[in-house]
């Protein structure tokens, strides 16, 4: 019988971004970081004026931030542990929004941390990056996707509407103000600490396909 498949986002689902990234800026880049949910375009303020970062800087402070602290990420709580505990029941992929150059580097900051799975980049919405998976692997596949962001399970829902989707969100900086996916009905469910999604997987990797 073919094994499942995971398709797992990294940040704020295997990684903290968010906090170290705030620790970065405030510690050496001269920018406040006050972020409610995901709206990165208010978050970011010099210290000196108090003004909102330009886009251009804020993307310009994100590329620094993973070209030269992605080792200050840390796992979310119980991370590494379940997706070795899930390896055993299926195959797990990584889906990051990160550009096409950053891939290896990802795969070698997860491989560090105990985390040993394909890594697949991307940017913009998630949806048509897991059909493509999906088409590699075998369209056939009972799949799982798993990520932070609500547009991303609306786009692999209009995509690929079979896959079983669940939102989590293991920052807690942030959790609490995210558009929540499984309220707006494009998530199976909502979980954000790893000891309670490891047996939801499980129940579902190991459900017999209808």
């Amino acid at each position: 019988m073919t094994r499942p498949l995971i398709i797992s986002d990294c940040d704020e689902v295997l990684l903290h971004m968010v906090a170290p990234f705030k620790k970065w800026l405030e510690a050496s880049q001269g920018v406040d970081f006050n972020l409610e949910g995901h709206n990165f375009a208010e978050a970011l303020r010099w210290k000196a004026t108090g003004e909102v970062l330009q886009a251009m800087d804020t993307w310009k402070m994100l590329g620094r931030f993973f070209d030269t602290e992605m080792d200050t990420q840390e796992p979310i709580e119980g991370a590494v542990e379940a997706i070795n505990a899930l390896s055993e029941l299926a195959d797990i992929v990584v889906l990051t929004n990160l550009v096409d150059e950053r891939r290896e580097k990802r795969a070698e900051q997860l491989a560090k941390v105990g985390i040993l799975a394909p890594v697949y980049t991307n940017q913009g919405p998630k949806g048509p990056a897991l059909k493509a998976i999906l088409d590699e692997y075998g369209a056939d596949r009972r799949a799982v996707f798993i990520d932070d962001l609500a547009q991303h399970h609306v786009s692999v829902k209009e995509t690929v509407p079979n896959v079983v989707r669940l939102h989590m969100c293991g920052e807690p900086m942030i959790a609490e103000g995210i558009t929540c996916a499984h309220k707006e009905g494009n998530a199976d469910a909502r979980i954000d600490r790893w000891a309670d999604a490891l047996p939801w997987l499980v129940a579902r990797l190991e459900k017999e396909p209808a």
